[in-house]
C-alpha cells in the first residue's frame, strides 16, 4: 500500500468545517490503496473546538505531532475577544477599534503568509528525515493556513517529493484578504508565494470551479475540483420543527449579511398574520455584531433564536429538523468560488435550501444539478420574497419537502475515490 503524508493544521479537537474534509478523507483512503499518515501541530490555538470529532479519528491512523509557536496567543494580551474574532475570520465591516486596526495590520504585514509561519522551518527540519525513513514520496498540504503550503514547497525543493496542494479556500483572492491592511510590499509577497506554490506543486486541488479557473491563469499544473461532501450519519428519528424555521448553521461573518432576506421576512410578517405567528429565525454558530444589528433593525428580534457554537452532532440534528436551511455568502466577486462545506450536509438533510450569495456563485450550479434548493443574488429581493412565501405555503399544507437527485457523488467515499485516482 502506498504511503502519503498529509500536513494539516485543523485536526480534532478543532471545530468547524476546516477539520472535516481531511478527517473524512483519511477514513476512506485505505480502501483505495493509500495509507495516510497525518502531521499536525501539537499545541495549536484553535478558535473553536469540538471534542466530538476525536471519536471519528481512525484508531489505526498514524498521527505525528510537533509543537507550533502561535502568535495569536501573544496578541490576546491586547484583546482576547478581537484576537479570537480575527482568528475566526470575523472582521468588522464597520467601525473598527484602534486595537482591531493594529492587530489586522500586524497580522497582514508581519505574518506572511499567515500567523502559522513559525511552524514552517521546524516542520521541514523534522519531516525531511521522517519522509526518508518511512519511504514516503508523496506529500499533501491543505490550507488555509497557507503556511502549510510553504512547508510542502520547501520539501519539494529539498527532496524532490511528489507534492499535491489542496486549497480549501483561495489565497490572495479570498474575501477577507483585502481587510488585512496590506502594504504594497506585503501584497507582492503574498502574490509571489501563491504563484510559486501553484507552479512548483505537481498537482493542485480546489474545492470550487471558480478557484480552479483563477488558478489556471497562474499555473499550467493539473488542477482538479474535489468539493467538500457529506457522510451518511446514523441519527435517531428527528421530527421537523413545529415552527416555520429558517435555520442557518455555521458562522455568519460581517459580510454575510443579506439585508434583503431580513427585509423580506419583516414584510411577510406585516402582510400575513399566520406567517407572523409561525416564523422563527434560527442562527446556530458565531454571529457577528454587524449581522445582529441588521436583524434588529429589521425588527426581527422577537423571532430570533441564537444558539451559539454547538457540537457537530447537534448541528446535524438542527439541519434535519429545520423547515428551511439558509446558506449565505458575502456579496463580492471574490466569494463566487466559496462553496461552504455545510452545503453538502444540508443536501444530505433533505430539507429545502435557500441560498443568498454573489452573482454567478458556484453554489447555484450544484443546487441546480441536485435539485436541492434555490439561489438568489443580493439584488433579487422580489424573487426571494416570493420564494419564501411559496415555501411557507408548502409548510402550511404539510407539503414542504425536497426531491433531490444525483447527490451520491458528493458522498465523502465517492470524493475520496476521485482524490485517490488524482494523486
Amino acid at each position: 500500500m502506498r504511503k502519503v503524508l498529509i500536513i494539516c493544521y485543523y485536526w480534532p479537537p478543532a471545530g468547524g468545517p476546516g477539520v472535516q474534509r481531511w478527517l473524512n478523507f483519511v477514513k476512506y483512503l485505505p480502501e483505495f490503496g493509500i495509507e495516510p499518515v497525518v502531521y499536525v501541530p501539537e499545541n495549536p490555538h484553535y478558535p473553536m473546538e469540538d471534542a466530538s470529532f476525536l471519536s471519528e479519528v481512525p484508531q489505526d491512523l498514524k498521527v505525528i505531532k510537533k509543537p507550533i509557536v502561535e502568535p495569536y496567543r501573544w496578541a490576546s494580551i491586547f484583546s482576547k475577544k478581537k484576537t479570537k474574532q480575527i482568528s475566526k475570520g470575523i472582521i468588522s465591516a464597520k467601525k473598527q477599534s484602534l486595537v482591531e486596526k493594529l492587530l489586522l495590520w500586524i497580522r497582514g504585514n508581519f505574518f506572511i503568509p499567515d500567523a502559522r509561519k513559525y511552524w514552517i522551518n521546524p516542520s521541514v527540519t523534522y519531516l525531511k528525515p521522517f519522509l526518508k525513513k518511512e519511504k514516503i514520496d508523496t506529500v499533501i498540504t491543505t490550507g488555509p493556513p497557507h503556511s502549510l503550503h510553504i512547508i510542502g514547497l520547501k520539501l519539494k525543493e529539498q527532496l524532490g517529493i511528489n507534492w499535491v496542494v489542496d486549497f480549501r479556500d483561495p489565497w490572495t483572492n479570498i474575501g477577507y484578504h483585502s481587510e488585512l491592511k496590506l502594504t504594497t510590499y506585503a501584497q507582492k509577497q503574498h502574490k509571489k508565494l501563491e504563484r510559486k506554490v501553484l507552479n512548483m506543486a505537481d498537482k493542485i486541488i480546489t474545492t470550487s470551479f471558480t478557484t480552479k479557473a483563477e488558478f489556471e491563469s497562474i499555473s499550467k499544473q493539473p488542477i482538479e475540483v474535489i468539493t467538500n461532501g457529506f457522510t451518511a450519519h446514523q441519527l435517531e428519528k428527528i421530527n421537523l420543527d413545529k415552527k416555520f424555521t429558517l435555520s442557518h448553521i455555521g458562522s455568519l461573518l460581517s459580510g454575510r449579511n443579506p439585508e434583503i432576506l431580513w427585509e423580506s421576512i419583516e414584510e411577510l410578517i406585516r402582510e400575513h398574520k399566520t406567517f407572523k405567528d409561525d416564523v422563527q429565525l434560527n442562527l446556530t454558530g458565531v454571529v457577528s455584531e454587524d449581522v445582529l444589528a441588521s436583524i434588529h433593525k429589521a425588527g426581527l428580534e422577537p423571532y430570533l433564536k441564537l444558539s451559539g457554537y454547538i457540537s457537530h452532532e447537534e448541528a446535524l440534528k438542527c439541519q434535519h429538523s429545520a423547515q428551511v436551511l439558509l446558506l449565505i455568502e458575502i456579496d463580492a466577486e471574490k466569494t463566487r468560488g466559496i462553496i461552504p462545506g455545510k452545503l453538502f450536509e444540508y443536501m444530505a438533510a433533505e430539507r429545502p435550501i435557500l441560498a443568498v450569495g454573489p452573482k454567478d456563485w458556484d453554489v447555484e450550479r450544484i443546487l441546480k444539478e441536485t435539485n436541492t434548493g434555490a439561489y438568489f443574488a443580493y439584488q433579487d429581493k422580489e424573487r426571494l420574497k416570493k420564494k419564501l412565501l411559496s415555501l411557507y405555503e408548502a409548510y402550511k399544507n404539510e407539503n414542504l419537502y425536497v426531491n433531490s437527485s444525483a447527490i451520491d457523488k458528493f458522498h465523502r467515499k465517492s470524493l475520496t475515490k476521485r482524490l485517490a485516482d488524482f494523486i
